[in-house]
């Protein structure tokens, strides 16, 4: 009896000793912020550098689709792969979780066919109001900012992220501008683009604009011609690039998107 006791005691001990130890992990924060513009709560997604030093100011990425089931990982992925191989520094990234993006990123039309499909629609203005006045402060006041902002967005996002670069400029250092769906409201603000970009001052600024060429060929015309009006407006400081991802459609570009226009800004390590 003895014997057994003790046997059973010493295979207790060993199995108890290999159980697994299970941990969360994690990779930032998850904020909710009360928005009093919009009159919701928001919630943003923030990934800070594994080695996060509050005595340094860091870079920041903000993603329009910023979900986790969204863009917000594999963002944080590209970004982490960039500062492990290539020349890329550590960057703050917040994602801004969707509530509505089709209310959040469209300007106001009255065009009836697209009220009737996004009814919704027609509050970027008090989205950009948002990031301008409650969002970016909250991060800067929270967190160690420098000026480089990186704003990323894909189609309806691609169009408020060009909103914002052509009526509001100053908020972002750095455009990824992705499949910009600037067939919104009869291409109104693709049509206004070069009188709003000559009214602007000559700032440093870059602005990455691609599209797939297997999307629809009005994407493709409006993305190729908003690269164009930009690089004739004359502004010496405005950094331009431009990628036609030759094999990719609306739902398969963002991830190499980013991938190619974060090689334009950031070479191998040696």
């Amino acid at each position: 009896m003895k014997i057994l006791s003790f046997t059973f005691l010493f295979l207790f001990t060993i199995l108890s000793a290999q159980k697994p130890v299970v941990e969360d992990l994690k990779i930032g924060q998850k904020v909710t912020l009360d928005s009093k513009v919009l009159k919701e709560k928001r919630i943003l997604n923030i990934y800070l550098p594994q080695n996060y030093d509050k005595t340094k100011a860091y870079p920041v990425i903000y993603i329009l689709d910023g979900s986790m089931n969204e863009d917000f990982l594999h963002m944080v992925g590209l970004q982490q792969f960039f500062n492990l191989s290539f020349k890329m520094p550590d960057f703050i990234i917040v994602g801004i979780e969707n509530v509505d993006r089709k209310r959040d990123f469209t300007f106001h039309t009255d065009l009836k066919d697209l009220q009737k499909d996004y009814p919704t629609t027609g509050h970027s203005d008090k989205f950009i109001q948002f990031v301008e006045e409650e969002l970016q402060p909250y991060i800067d006041k929270n967190y160690k900012t420098d000026k480089t902002k990186y704003v990323i967005g894909q189609s309806l996002g691609g169009l408020v992220a060009t909103e914002i670069l052509l009526n509001k400029p100053q908020l972002f250092t750095h455009y990824f501008i992705i499949s910009p769906s600037l067939w919104w409201d009869d291409e109104s603000l693709y049509n206004n683009a070069a009188e709003l970009i000559s009214q602007q001052k000559d700032d440093e600024r870059f602005v990455y604009i691609s599209v797939g060429k297997q999307e629809h060929p009005m994407m493709v015309k409006e993305a190729d011609g908003l690269y164009q009006i930009l690089k004739n407006s004359g502004k010496k400081n405005l950094k331009l690039e431009y990628k036609l991802m030759t094999d990719d459609d609306h739902a398969t570009i963002l991830h190499k998107s980013v991938y190619e226009g974060f090689l334009k800004l950031f070479p191998p390590k040696d």
